[in-house]
Parts: C-alpha cells; sequence; structure tokens
C-alpha cells in the first residue's frame, strides 16, 4: 500500500489480529506467538511475504488490525443500522472480547509507524483496553439512546454470517504495547469516543 510520505524504504505490511487467533479472555501484545488454525497461518505467511524487505536491511513495519470502528464496512458497518433501528443486542454469548480501534485512530497509527524513524516489526493496531461484546453492545445503547435487549444466538450468526461470524464471535484480548511504547496518542481511547467518531462521519 502507499501512503503520503511513503518511500520504497518504508513498507508496512498490513495483517489483522487472526494472528493470534482466538486469546478467550487471555491478554496478548506483540511479544504473543502466532496462534493455530487456518487464519493465522495466513497471517503468518502473509507477514513472511515481506522477509525480503527485511532481509535487504529496509525498516519493515508489520501492523496487525482490530476491528475497525468505521461508518462503513466490517462488523460496525453491519451493527449500526440494526442498533439504530433499536433491535441490536450481544452477540453469542457477549462474553468474548473484541478490539477495536477507531477508523481515525487506524489511519493516524500507520502514519505514525510509517514515518517514525526506528519503527520496525509488529505493532497491534487496537484501542488501549479491549471490552467484551456485552460491554461494546451497552455502550452502543448508550451513544445511540436505544435499547439494547435483544441478543443473537451464536448458532443463528453462523447460519446468517458464515465465515464472518468468527469476527464477532471470536475472542480477542488484544493491547498495544508496541504503539504505547512508541508514544502514540490515541483520540479515541474508550468505545463510546470511537463510536461517536464514526457517527460524525455521517453513519
Amino acid at each position: 500500500m502507499r501512503w503520503p510520505g511513503w518511500t520504497n524504504r518504508r513498507p508496512c505490511s498490513c495483517a489483522g489480529l487472526g494472528y493470534y487467533g482466538d486469546t478467550g479472555s487471555r491478554a496478548v501484545d506483540e511479544s504473543a506467538p502466532a496462534g493455530t488454525g487456518f487464519l493465522p497461518s495466513v497471517c503468518v505467511e502473509w507477514e513472511a511475504a515481506a522477509a525480503p524487505a527485511q532481509d535487504a536491511g529496509i525498516r519493515t513495519v508489520f501492523a496487525r488490525t482490530g476491528l475497525v470502528v468505521a461508518a462503513e464496512g466490517g462488523a460496525w458497518g453491519r451493527m449500526f443500522p440494526v442498533f439504530r433501528a433499536g433491535i441490536g443486542g450481544r452477540l453469542g454469548s457477549g462474553r468474548q472480547y473484541w478490539s477495536y480501534i477507531s477508523m481515525h485512530d487506524e489511519i493516524a497509527a500507520l502514519r505514525f509507524l510509517m514515518e517514525t524513524p526506528g519503527l520496525s516489526g509488529p505493532f497491534n493496531l487496537t484501542a488501549p483496553e479491549p471490552l467484551t461484546n456485552r460491554e461494546v453492545t451497552a455502550a452502543m445503547g448508550r451513544v445511540l439512546h436505544r435499547p439494547t435487549l435483544c441478543a443473537v444466538p451464536a448458532p443463528v450468526l453462523r447460519v446468517v454470517l458464515g465465515e464472518f461470524s468468527q469476527d464477532v464471535l471470536g475472542s480477542q484480548r488484544v493491547r498495544p504495547a508496541g504503539l504505547l511504547a512508541a508514544g502514540f496518542t490515541f483520540a479515541h481511547p474508550g468505545i463510546e469516543e470511537a463510536i461517536r467518531a464514526a457517527l460524525a462521519q455521517g453513519v
């Protein structure tokens, strides 16, 4: 991908938190090993494809993105209309952790990583504190001023969403230790701030 200020000496490989697999309630950061299964193996191979750049001495960043809170696309793009209609609620048990990030912070973090000399290796692009789906659901209700009494059982989600259901039913409690250590400042560290930022985009 190309970005303002990008040069051939500063490549960025972008993947996702699927690298870690399902972490349950266990908090992980960039020091954690890859998970097991299909998606983690794909992420590992994707990042390995950048090995020639590293071998050539080029500073290389591996961005691992969480669930982006945005007006369109992804999990939130499907959730906003449902919650605005007043029929939103927890998905599955609601105990699964979601590692989210606002669209603004996603873009700002990518720029930060590519434009800050000396940074290389893996970086998780997520807000500082992951939350459970139950907590996210409650925040959506507060911000949108809608009830969140509905709940969608996991089997129904698997039928309706297919493979995408893993994005909302899987638990990934991932923290951005690398970004925080490097001094990156989140504009929307909390879920309500991220939701309001997405609403300001014209949901």
